[in-house]
């Protein structure tokens, strides 16, 4: 099964928007009529993170983008902080016509959509943090992620890729070989190269301590907030999952077992009748 036979049941197209002067990446599907749904991957990925889910949330508005930085998206050259991230965003869904959205953010992604739901409350009408970073500034999982994708960016052995990609899941087979050949073909691109010290800035500690999402931040969050974490997760244990859940109002948790850090793929049945359920008493 391919990226694109998993999204090929469902009309989609891919194409370049302009977000404020940043040509953003998105890949678009479902009913254009419905209400809007975001899907933001986590740093150094791309929309291909989600290819198991599109078709099943084909009843909305989908929206999966190459965030600030990263994929195929625009890169300006400067250390990305989390305010960018939002303005980013912002610019693409209203260069794109959307009011209001349902956000699912997947560990950076998290991190920048739950600072979206505080700051500018409006827009978002839920939030899913899918094993969200942001709340902890661990030097140890920093270095691994600062490290290990150097080094998939700075050489060209594949093999680098492959286990960058194998960090994130429980199961070595869940990093696909597709995935891994795309992901080594963005992080071979002579912009990505150029720029990956930008998109890796919040692993340098004096910066992601500024942009931390503290409880006091979270407790502002009044949208409908769904938490889901795989319980192997590399980069954050359960307690930290719990500590989110419990600072945020009134959110849901989701524990994944034989899960890591990307539940929206390694498990993505189970995922899709999640979210699926939990958008659709939001939405009404």
């Amino acid at each position: 099964m391919s990226i694109w036979t998993e999204i090929s049941p469902t009309p989609f197209r891919v194409e370049y928007v302009d977000a404020a002067g940043v040509p953003t990446r998105t890949l678009r599907a479902g009913d254009p009529n419905g209400q809007a749904v975001v899907f933001l991957h986590g740093t150094s990925g791309h929309l291909e993170a989600f290819a198991r889910n599109i078709t099943a949330h084909a009843a909305y508005d989908l929206h999966a983008i190459d965030m600030l930085g990263h994929g195929y998206t625009g890169k300006p050259d400067k250390p990305y902080e989390i305010a960018d991230y939002v303005a980013h965003l912002l610019d693409y869904l209203d260069a794109v016509g959307v009011d209001s959205v349902h956000i699912v953010g997947e560990s950076l992604g998290g991190w920048v959509g739950a600072r979206a739901a505080i700051d500018h409350s409006e827009r978002v009408r839920s939030l899913q943090l899918l094993c969200s970073g942001g709340t902890v500034a661990n030097p140890e999982v920093m270095d691994r992620i600062r490290t290990s994708t150097k080094q998939a960016v700075t050489s060209d052995d594949i093999e680098l890729t492959r286990k960058r990609m194998r960090l994130l899941m429980a199961d070595d087979a869940s990093a696909t070989e597709e995935l891994v050949e795309v992901r080594h073909a963005i992080y071979h691109t002579p912009e990505f190269v150029a720029g990956v010290d930008n998109l890796l800035s919040l692993q340098q500690m004096e910066r992601r301590q500024r942009n931390l999402l503290r409880p006091e931040h979270l407790a502002q969050i009044t949208q409908p907030t769904l938490v889901v974490w795989g319980r192997q997760n590399p980069f954050g244990e359960t307690p930290e999952a719990t500590a989110l859940h419990e600072a945020i109002p009134d959110s849901r948790l989701e524990l994944f077992e034989n899960c890591g850090h990307w539940p929206q793929h390694e498990q993505a049945e189970r995922y899709n009748a999640l979210s699926l359920e939990f958008i659709g008493k939001v939405a009404g």
